[in-house]
């Protein structure tokens, strides 16, 4: 068996020089492009460059590497060689171990520093405050809704959303002894209390649930005080040390939470955006259809529709919309001019390169 495995391990060592040696002709070439960056103001971190990298990563594989495996790969290769640039800092929604934090990861790579915030407001001081470049904060979930914090805070803020991510959430039992003999009560965010509720229902109806900041912070409970289970991802388990009584516990197989990059960086066109908008109607009749319809009028698809109080007590409503498209696509463009005159408010949140996932 050696002797036919050896010149298979001669072969691979061979192609990993190959693959070391290229790995630093790109540094290089990314080096020089920093100074250029430097030289000309530039930013450091371009979202729609690397969606198109990414994407012609998959466009291009023959396999029989899965596609998003690759992206994975490269993804830690453009981080690597941007942090030879300039190493970007970015908030997240904390602590450790949070679905905010592996969104940051999958979005830049792990060559970044990350700034833990408290909460969605504090993400969005530190990034408006230059603390961090970038923040990363949850806009919607698929069961449970949008984040209304997140919008009211978009709402007014002068950031700007770059760019997107899209989490599938796999929420686990954990406890520090991998089993639940002694455990009295299960805690979690009350968002993920909400997605688990049927399960939790039908296995631990009588156990006390406890909502918790994130639920990063429940898996740093559970494993200081053996009476509490937490309900958590599987970062936040190995993060603390936690043992899994039981993984998939969502009631929601496809449950994911849509995240948003926000910073002071306006991305440009990529081939695949979306465009995020937030809009008020005039008191008129047939407001809202007219805003709709200057969408429909220049062929602009829109992929999501919601309202919130504008919480001024007299019933009024902010529209957040999303359209596939980016804002300087000519129709989309001519779309929103038209928009914009027939709102009584209007604010483009950003246009940003689609999540690739």
């Amino acid at each position: 068996m050696n002797d036919k495995l050896k010149p298979l391990r001669e072969k691979i060592d061979s192609i990993d020089a190959q693959i070391l040696d290229l790995l630093n002709q790109r540094a290089r070439v990314a080096q020089e492009v920093g100074h250029v960056k430097a030289e000309t103001g530039a930013p450091v971190f371009r979202p729609e460059r690397e969606a198109q990298v990414l994407r012609g990563v998959a466009e291009r594989n023959p396999g029989p590497m899965g596609n998003a495996e690759l992206q994975t790969i490269w993804r830690e290769i453009m981080s690597a060689c941007r942090s030879l640039e300039k190493r970007v800092t970015v908030a997240f929604l904390g602590p450790a171990g949070t679905y905010s934090e592996q969104a940051v990861y999958e979005q830049f790579g792990t060559a970044v520093d990350v700034l833990s915030c408290a909460s969605i407001d504090e993400v969005f001081r530190a990034t408006e405050a230059g603390t961090a470049e970038f923040g990363v904060v949850p806009v919607e979930n698929s069961t449970e809704g949008a984040i209304g914090r997140t919008l009211d805070l978009l709402l007014h803020t002068p950031l700007t959303i770059s760019g997107e991510v899209s989490i599938a959430v796999r929420h686990s039992l954990l406890t520090g002894s991998g089993n639940m003999d002694g455990v009295t009560a299960i805690c979690a965010h009350a968002q993920a209390l909400a997605q688990c509720q049927i399960w939790l229902n039908n296995n631990y109806p009588d156990l006390e649930r406890i909502a918790v900041s994130s639920n990063a912070e429940a898996a740093r409970m559970a494993r200081d005080n053996h009476t509490l289970a937490a309900i958590a991802g599987e970062r936040a388990g190995v993060r603390y040390s936690l043992g899994t009584v039981k993984a998939n516990i969502q009631d929601d197989p496809h449950n994911r939470t849509r995240f948003a990059v926000i910073g002071s960086l306006q991305a440009g066109p990529s081939g695949e955006d979306r465009t995020s908008l937030a809009l008020a109607a005039p008191h008129k009749a047939g407001s809202i259809y007219r805003l709709l319809g200057s969408l429909a009028q220049h062929g602009v698809s829109m992929t999501r529709f919601e309202s919130r109080p504008a919480r001024t007590g007299t019933w009024e409503y902010y529209f957040y919309v999303d359209v596939q498209g980016h804002a300087q696509d000519e129709s989309v463009a001519r779309a929103l001019a038209e928009l914009q005159g027939n709102a009584a408010f209007f604010k483009v949140l950003g246009s940003y390169p689609v999540s690739l996932t």
